[in-house]
């Protein structure tokens, strides 16, 4: 029997989950001398690479001494907060990071509540310590009480603490010690996590907690094994969550080292491997033994809270910069999307509009880059909360809201959440002149407000949010205070156009932009819509006049990214979106249609 731990790391995004991956990688010599690898290795795909978060949980083992670790690095954006819940399922023991300044975070306080309903056993790690402004002392109190809030057991409250600067390999049991390195986290490991339950001599049984897709051997489920033994070519039977038990052999099974996948003959419980073979293998199936089946209980996958609407691009300039402009392209995307992806869903609403909920904004935006990477082009409406009708009450997601404000800043924000239903919970201050509020407000009043709080905090401000529950509907919201500045005519953006225009509002195009009719180029000054011309050039004439000459100075354009565009629209509005741009546009283009529109 081999011997096994199996452990997860959570925590709140930016706390430095994935560069301790990186450390426990890197010393217990699972990479060889001559390999190399980036930095955040386990941050495999672009998109990762480039906002420095992890998007889907990944898994690697490492050898230290006699034992295999198998560690899952999970995602610490609330978004993706189902996967995390099905990670827990998986290990026996939790690694909870925080941050010695930022402390508990709404994200760390879902995950821990998580792991402690699950029964897991934690280890602390206060990561960050090098930062002039830590507090592990505080942080590691914050985490004492949290913890006791929660009602964890007494054995969950007596959690080993280590802490660490991650990026520099540092570790200790003690803050006073000199540096040490990630050794005292090995041997934490292997002290304080429980060996795996279950035996090899019992039938096979096995859970699939994420899914992996690959073109050649089709869907692979990556999966926890609870008892038994399982071998490459085995026959299995599948279990699924609704009762049904489909028939299926194992083709390829995949073991996990460092970095790297290869393929095994056998594996026993305890461990984590993949499997292929096993066509309509879904998240929650349990593999077991045909002679004696017996399933595990499904997993609960968290609702989704968030839809938009994905359609095909019906701009004047559709089809020119896109590969894949069809319905059926734009479908086929979803349904592989879907193959691997269980915390999404999407339904066909329409002639080539297909409505997608998620988590959330970011979940719903990763997807969407992803495509227009890909060489898509499509339409996307503005994000709407899903309604549920519990007990007869309309109800709506509420989220839990924590912001980190400088002192003097705090009164605006109070006051702009006020008006968008939030309910003020706590105020602490952070030192430093930061202060901490918590508040409690209906999920669509978080839609479009990131970009007024950046303002109002003049950049400094940091918000974080996380789902709690449906509760009854709160009335209406305020939304946007600025009305668009809409182009009346087709071609391209011109000058001397733009610089008249600039007193208007704040542009999103530049000179030689192509517009259309019914773009939207910029935000106006007031609350109102104007329509205007961006294409008028200067009437050439041959008399001479003293200003005839003036300089034009152009402001920069504002520079609209894919999450700003999206919080930034009203429902009335759509974003064309191709490999190459991003515009905002109106529903319906000419000014006949809108004011029809309106009048219905």
């Amino acid at each position: 029997m081999q011997k096994i731990r199996n452990i997860a790391v959570i925590a709140h995004v930016d706390h430095g989950k994935t560069t301790l991956v990186d450390g426990l990688l890197e010393q217990s010599g699972t990479f060889g001398d001559h390999e190399q690898h980036d930095e955040r290795a386990m941050d495999s795909n672009d998109l990762e690479k480039e906002r420095g978060i992890t998007i889907l949980s990944k898994n690697t083992a490492i050898r230290y001494k006699d034992h295999k670790i198998n560690i899952i690095d999970t995602p610490g954006h609330a978004d993706f907060g189902g996967e995390v819940e099905r990670v827990l399922k998986m290990v026996d023991g939790v690694l909870v990071l925080v941050d010695a300044y930022e402390g508990v975070m709404p994200q760390t306080k879902f995950v821990v509540k998580k792991m402690l309903s699950m029964g897991k056993k934690p280890i602390v790690v206060i990561n960050k310590i090098d930062k002039p402004s830590a507090d592990p002392d505080r942080v590691v109190d914050e985490m004492f009480d949290l913890f006791a809030d929660m009602d964890a057991t007494d054995d969950q409250q007596d959690f080993p603490v280590i802490y660490a600067a991650a990026r520099d390999g540092i570790a200790k049991l003690d803050m006073d010690e000199e540096g040490g390195d990630f050794q005292c986290i090995f041997e934490t490991i292997l002290e304080h996590i429980p060996e795996p339950e279950g035996s090899k001599d019992n039938p096979a049984q096995a859970q699939v907690f994420t899914l992996d897709y690959d073109n050649y051997v089709g869907k692979i489920g990556i999966s926890r094994i609870f008892n038994g033994t399982i071998k490459k070519g085995d026959n299995v039977v599948l279990a699924k969550a609704d009762g049904e038990f489909v028939k299926g052999r194992i083709t390829k099974l995949i073991g996990f080292h460092g970095l790297n996948r290869m393929e095994i003959e056998e594996a026993e419980a305890g461990d984590i491997v993949a499997m292929a073979g096993l066509e309509t293998i879904d998240v929650g199936d349990t593999i077991c033994d045909p002679v004696n089946p017996v399933a595990l209980d499904p997993m609960h996958i968290e609702e989704p809270t968030l839809t938009v609407v994905f359609s095909v691009n019906d701009s004047p300039l559709a089809g020119q910069e896109g590969k894949h402009v069809t319905s059926n392209k734009i479908k086929d995307r979803l349904d592989s999307e879907m193959n691997t992806n269980v915390a999404m869903k999407y339904e066909v609403v329409g002639e080539g509009k297909f409505k997608v909920s998620g988590r959330g904004e970011l979940q719903i935006t990763v997807l969407a880059e992803n495509m227009r990477r890909e060489g898509f082009e499509f339409g996307i409406s503005r994000p709407e909360v899903i309604r549920k009708e519990i007990e007869g009450v309309k109800c709506e997601p509420f989220e839990h809201l924590v912001i980190d404000v400088p002192e003097d800043l705090g009164g605006t924000v109070i006051e702009r959440l006020g008006k968008r239903k939030a309910e003020m919970k706590s105020m602490v201050p952070m030192g430093q002149g930061f202060q901490r509020i918590e508040f409690e407000i209906p999920a669509r009043s978080l839609i479009g407000f990131r970009g007024q709080f950046l303002t109002d905090t003049k950049g400094e401000g940091v918000m974080n949010h996380s789902f709690i529950e449906y509760r009854p509907f709160s009335g209406e919201v305020e939304s946007r205070q600025y009305g668009a500045l809409i182009s009346s005519e087709n071609g391209e953006a011109v000058a001397y156009s733009i610089f008249n225009l600039q007193a208007r509002g704040v542009m999103y195009v530049k000179p030689q932009t192509k517009v259309y009719e019914g773009m939207i180029i910029g935000e106006h000054a007031k609350s109102n819509d104007l329509t205007v011309n961006p294409i008028k050039g200067k009437q050439q004439s041959n008399v001479r006049s003293s200003g005839a000459d003036d300089a034009i100075k152009l402001v920069p354009p504002r520079d609209m990214s894919l999450e700003r565009a999206l919080e930034w629209i009203e429902d009335d509005e759509l974003l064309e979106i191709t490999p190459e741009n991003i515009r905002i546009r109106k529903k319906f283009l000419t000014e006949t249609e809108r004011k029809r529109a309106s009048r219905k």
